[in-house]
């Protein structure tokens, strides 16, 4: 089972988690505390810990559905965008559990196909792709004009001054940035991103290369910052599936390391829910090898949790709401609900699914 736990940055008090302990930044309060967010606190181990709370939107969004002046506010359409090398139908499921078992009036996958992705090797034919300093446009053109395509359609089945939510999974994360940078995105007021690598590799890290070839360099200079306002709200969400290990060498200490956020979007305040059970490191398997060196290759270290393919600490983004899941792996190609669920089966799902409902 997982179970919720939060931990927050507000002004004048700084809360992380490592496993199940939670400290202020001044460390004169410990506690151990485990529950289901947006629940009344309650005892574990025997210690008391207030419940932290998300940054306030005001009323209309404290309640799920819920607007100014108590009527209630549709859920929003949502567009879902996949991830390198998947297709519309890997999501076929999460758009119809959000749509029958959710209440979403609509949830559009953008239609692509495996081979679509192949269009991106015209990348090098541009300079740039050697020099490390790729831009999405214009070999990542055709993907975004099939979220384009796909934002027009869930236009069509919200009102006219409805809002859309964008889901981006994986590569579709930080692509649905670019999309909201190059095109109108006025009516879009939630960023959803599971999986997703936001950062670009360390330089100067021996045997670290840029696989995007600059394309997240791109991104994180050129795109605007996550924030979470009432006008506009960005909730990353990580998995803890697997912790790597180096190549060489033991990795015995588990990784708890998290990107520091601080939010300096209005409110003044932000937060991150973890939802990781009390976890224990991998032993060094060969497979724990193996991811290690996949999770170098993101973030610049092995010895670090992810969800499989992308490390914890690379899919969280400054400004934004950041969520982890423990024992969430990665792509919906491969998962199992019961023994390796993605960040897109029921019983996750349902777990971040109000984001969208609010």
């Amino acid at each position: 089972m997982v179970v919720g736990r939060e931990t927050c940055t507000h002004r004048g008090a700084s809360y992380r988690c490592a496993s199940e302990r939670c400290s202020t930044s001044s460390g004169a309060r410990r506690a151990t505390a485990s529950h289901t967010p947006h629940s009344a606190p309650h005892r574990h181990g025997g210690d008391m810990l207030p419940l932290l709370s998300p940054p306030r939107l005001g009323a209309a969004a404290a309640n799920g559905n819920a607007s100014v002046g108590g009527t209630a506010t549709p859920p929003r359409p949502a567009v879902i965008l996949p991830g390198l090398g998947n297709n519309t139908g890997d999501y076929a499921r999460l758009a119809a559990a959000l749509r029958d078992d959710h209440g979403l009036p609509a949830a559009v996958v953008a239609r692509v196909t495996r081979p679509d992705w192949l269009r991106n090797a015209a990348g090098l034919f541009d300079a740039n792709y050697w020099r490390g300093t790729l831009r999405p446009r214009p070999v990542l053109d055709w993907f975004l004009k099939r979220v384009d395509e796909s934002v027009s359609e869930a236009r069509e089945l919200c009102a006219s001054d409805g809002k859309i939510s964008l889901i981006g999974h994986s590569a579709g994360g930080w692509l649905a940035r670019v999309y909201m940078e190059e095109f109108d995105a006025s009516d879009i007021s939630l960023l959803l991103t599971l999986g997703t690598p936001h950062l670009p590799p360390p330089k100067g890290v021996s045997g670290v290369i840029d696989q995007t070839r600059g394309l997240l360099n791109y991104v994180e200079k050129n795109c605007a910052p996550a924030v979470y306002t009432p006008e506009l709200r960005y909730v990353c969400i990580a998995g803890r599936y697997i912790q790597g290990a180096p190549l060489l060498g033991n990795s015995a200490v588990a990784s708890d390391e998290v990107l520091a956020v601080d939010t300096p979007s209005e409110g003044g305040e932000a937060v991150i829910i973890s939802t990781k059970d009390k976890s224990t490191p991998s032993s060094a398997t060969w497979r724990a090898r193996f991811v290690g060196q996949g999770y170098k290759q993101v973030c610049g270290r092995a010895d670090v949790w992810g969800d499989g393919v992308v490390p914890e600490m690379a899919a969280h983004l400054e400004g934004a709401l950041n969520i982890s899941f423990d024992g969430v792996y990665h792509s919906p190609v491969g998962a199992d609900d019961e023994q390796r669920p993605w960040y897109g089966s029921p019983a996750i799902l349902k777990q971040w699914v109000h984001h969208l409902l609010s």
